[in-house]
């Protein structure tokens, strides 16, 4: 299974909707998570909660299995967890994320994914982060953007500065990398891919996704090329042959490799881990 620290794509679906769930499951994302927040009208809670329980209740081969909760400042959340405790989730993910929130969910449990999506969530990102159960934080940029009265602009401006802060606290918290914003026109692949790079040259691990037709996008956005992998591969047997000859930098084509450029360089092979496995 995709370990959570080099998820590329979530996609979501509705927890009251068997057939796009189900769909979900096969698209190839590498976690699909069953929304039982916003994706669900009041009316259709509880229904939902059982049709999530039922889809879920099996592993998925390299997909990881989320459900998005609703949020600790509802009477819901409590209802939410009860419904899924058995399933052995390989997380959680929690709207509306601050401190108190992810300390209201209590110590144990599967790990949580936060959503930092209030200004008093992205204040306190770091805190959040440092939480144990937390293992990513993911940029909500809607509620964010209604909250802070952001303009949406075609290059991303307008939460830059957000995108930033979650990438800067989720290093320091020692966690995987955060996680982006969905791209709301499922139509638009360019937008996408243009906004997917953007995230990743901005230190993002993933993004989020609404469609399956997103995904493919997404996964090669977020993965090495085969250049990058070339290149990795050179760098790290370049240096560890460097080490063994006591050496602790290394020339390799005319670059300099030494201790911090090598480990960009596994991380780059770890991250292309997943992608080299598959059929």
């Amino acid at each position: 299974m995709t370990a959570l620290a080099n998820l590329r794509s979530l996609l979501f679906a509705p927890g009251s909707d068997e057939r796009k769930l189900t769909r979900a499951l096969a698209s190839g994302a590498d976690a699909v998570v069953a929304d039982l927040e916003d994706a669900v009208a009041p009316a259709e809670k509880g229904a939902a909660r059982e049709l999530v329980a039922r889809a879920l209740a099996e592993p998925v081969p390299d997909c990881a299995r989320i459900v998005r909760i609703n949020g600790a400042d509802t009477d819901l959340w409590r209802d939410d967890l009860a419904a899924i405790e058995s399933l052995g989730l390989d997380a959680v993910m929690l709207p509306k994320a601050t401190p108190d929130a992810v300390a209201a969910l209590g110590p144990s449990g599967p790990p949580l994914v936060a959503i930092v999506e209030t200004a008093a969530g992205l204040r306190l990102a770091y805190e959040t982060a440092c939480a144990p159960r937390v293992v990513a934080l993911v940029l909500g940029a809607a509620d964010l953007g209604a909250e802070l009265r952001l303009e949406p602009r075609a290059d991303g401006q307008e939460i830059l500065f957000a995108r930033s802060s979650l990438v800067v606290d989720s290093a320091a918290a020692g966690i995987a990398p955060p996680l982006d914003v969905v791209h709301l026109d499922t139509r638009d692949d360019e937008g996408l891919e243009q906004e997917a790079a953007l995230a990743r040259s901005l230190g993002f691990g993933g993004k989020l996704c609404i469609h399956p037709a997103q995904v493919p996008i997404v996964n090669r956005a977020f993965g090495p090329s085969d250049e990058q992998l070339a290149w990795a591969r050179a760098a790290v047997d370049a240096y560890e042959r460097g080490i063994a000859e006591g050496r602790g930098a290394v020339s390799l084509n005319g670059e300099m490799i030494d201790a911090p450029v090598v480990e960009r360089a596994r991380v780059i092979l770890e991250r292309g881990r997943p992608t080299e496995e598959s059929p």
